[in-house]
């Protein structure tokens, strides 16, 4: 089939490199305009952009689907577009622009975690099993019916770690569901169940609270790791933690948001333990490790106030 392929982020680049491979055709790569990155703020184009002018492939930048890139997708008159994390709504027109419609590979298994951040929320609410599906996009928030799902394990250390997973997982299944398109074998099935949602991470979603069980601060530190990042506060300033997984041996009588040493490593008590951490990141400073930072200052006992969410790090 004639396709576009849709996407932005590195989670979208193993689908773009499978539809190449594919018998499929890409006619054009869709993708979010050039944004600043890092402190300088230098413009730099989408991981898929980058990936797709190494392929050789035609891109079109746009933010929103609407205007003149709507007439571009139509001029291409392609029969189906894939969608990887494009990050923009598609629209009735927009998604009229295909003969078969727009097909978005989703880090869930819908109808949990429909959203922004399927994978992130999945962690924080400790799953331990999640998965991808392929579905046809509709005006709903991921509510289209599914063509292919696959379930997985969802025991990763952090986010990057899992979205890179599911992604390589993922791209097969996506382009699976364009070949059953093309044959004519394609099964489309409602979703059935009650929805979830997987709304946006911000800041006040990564703070942890050591008066949570150890395993709910590690879950919630994952799903969080490694953008925005787990923080609490030190003296009203924002302190990240990284690296943080269960230390069940230590034998001291638990305090909760107390980080000392402990046989020369770094453990933070927890309601009902204590966890281990690997690396601090104090306010406005790169990280470190979470032991030379303790041999720096001692003990430390995070703030068990009221958090400022607005503070930088």
């Amino acid at each position: 089939m004639d396709i576009v392929f849709a996407g932005t982020p590195d989670a979208a680049v193993p689908a773009l490199e499978a539809f190449a491979e594919s018998r499929h055709r890409i006619r054009a790569v869709l993708t979010r305009p050039d944004a600043p990155v890092g402190r300088k703020r230098v413009l730099t184009p989408s991981p898929v952009k980058a990936r797709a002018l190494e392929l050789g492939l035609d891109v079109i930048e746009a933010s929103r689907l609407r205007g003149e890139v709507i007439s571009e997708l139509r001029a291409l008159d392609v029969d189906a577009v894939a969608v990887v994390a494009y990050g923009a709504i598609a629209g009735p027109a927009a998604l009229a622009t295909a003969k078969l419609g727009w097909f978005n590979l989703h880090f869930s298994l819908l109808p949990a975690h429909r959203g922004a951040a399927p994978v992130q929320r999945a962690l924080i609410a400790g799953q331990t099993r999640s998965g991808v599906s392929v579905f046809k996009i509709e005006e709903g928030m991921d509510s289209g019916p599914v063509l292919r799902r696959l379930e997985l394990p969802l025991d990763h250390a952090d986010v990057a770690e899992a979205l890179d997973d599911y992604a390589h997982r993922g791209a097969p299944e996506l382009v699976a569901a364009f070949d059953e398109l093309e044959d004519g074998t394609a099964v489309l099935t409602q979703q059935s169940g009650e929805p979830t949602h997987a709304d946006k991470i911000d800041i006040g979603d990564a703070r942890l609270d050591f008066t949570h069980t150890a395993r709910a601060v590690i879950d919630r530190s994952r799903g969080v790791s490694p953008s925005p990042g787990p923080w609490a506060e030190i003296d009203g300033k924002r302190t990240k933690l990284f690296g943080l997984r269960m230390a069940p041996e230590v034998s001291s009588p638990v305090v909760p948001g107390l980080l000392t040493t402990w046989q020369k490593t770094a453990v933070l008590g927890c309601g009902d333990g204590w966890v281990r951490v690997e690396q601090v990141q104090p306010f406005g400073k790169p990280r470190m490790a979470a032991a030379d930072y303790l041999r720096g200052h001692g003990d430390i006992r995070f703030d068990p106030r009221e958090s400022h969410p607005e503070q930088g790090a």
